[in-house]
């Protein structure tokens, strides 16, 4: 390979790995019938003037595995924190008992759960769509770089390396999709 035109493979492959990141944490926030904190990381509680995580105002427990419970540390956060519940879209009915607020999660009926596989496979189609993007980026170097100069030897040892990095990003999504959908089918 050319010592003096190099594309940064490890840039792309940060960023590839990203996309795969940012796809396990929209999975986290899908309700799968089971109870997980993780479930109300995208929820922001206006608090103080400023839009805070609902990790950020309270402790997040999960005592069952269909109950998540949230001890509210500021009593006057306990009517924010189930405003943002509420209207979360996260479908589940915040009950209140002083500074805590129980969150029992509700059985998925069949209907439910094909929706929430058919939503989880468009987070790993726009997944997959972000690293194909990062894959033309790259490719765009490689052609730069022909332009500078770069060998035709060297162009192809570089394009078979970024096309090896996108398909392992995208097996790596769509194996994730996979074991998703098979929890969220679970009964």
């Amino acid at each position: 390979m050319s010592d003096e035109i190099e594309i940064d493979l490890d840039d792309i492959k940060r960023r590839m790995d990203g996309a795969h990141g940012a796809l396990r944490t929209e999975f986290a926030s899908l309700r799968t019938g089971r109870a997980s904190a993780s479930m109300l990381d995208p929820i922001v509680v206006e608090a103080y003037g400023n839009r805070t995580p609902i990790n950020q105002v309270g402790t997040v427990n999960v005592p069952e595995p269909r109950m998540v419970t949230i001890n509210v540390w500021d009593k006057t956060m306990v009517q924010a924190v189930e405003k943002a519940i509420r209207e979360s879209g996260l479908g589940i009915n915040p009950q209140l008992n002083g500074t805590i607020i129980m969150l029992p999660i509700p059985e998925l009926n069949e209907e439910r759960r094909r929706e929430l596989t058919k939503v989880a496979a468009q987070y790993a189609e726009s997944a997959r769509v972000s690293v194909r993007n990062v894959r033309r980026d790259g490719m765009d170097q490689l052609k730069k770089a022909k332009a500078d100069g770069m060998s035709e030897d060297d162009n192809k040892i570089w394009h078979d390396e970024v096309q090896s990095l996108t398909d392992a990003a995208i097996s790596a999504i769509d194996a994730a999709l996979e074991g998703k959908q098979e929890e969220i089918m679970q009964v």
